[in-house]
């Protein structure tokens, strides 16, 4: 029986780093805009997330690519994709 190769959909978001204190593990915050449902304007909203990183040049203030994955550890369920920009 053969079996079909599954193209797996996961999810990715863009963030910055704001911590690599942490071996082989960097936060990303992720920005987003909420519509407000009575006032109708933007909000935005920041969202941490642990990634696991084995690139050590992943420094704070980079621009990274993390995508979903199996859970890692306790709160760690992203994985870092690739760095899109460095910190100036």
């Amino acid at each position: 029986m053969e079996q079909k190769a599954q193209k797996e959909n996961k999810r990715e978001k863009v963030g910055v780093v704001v911590s690599n204190k942490m071996q082989k593990t960097v936060v990303v915050a992720v920005e987003n805009l909420v519509r407000h449902e009575m006032y109708q304007k933007y909000i935005k909203r920041t969202n941490k997330f642990l990634a696991h990183n084995e690139n050590p040049d992943v420094n704070i203030g980079d621009r990274v690519i993390i995508e979903e994955t199996r859970p890692l550890s306790k709160r760690k369920r992203w994985n870092v994709k690739e760095v899109v920009a460095k910190a100036s």
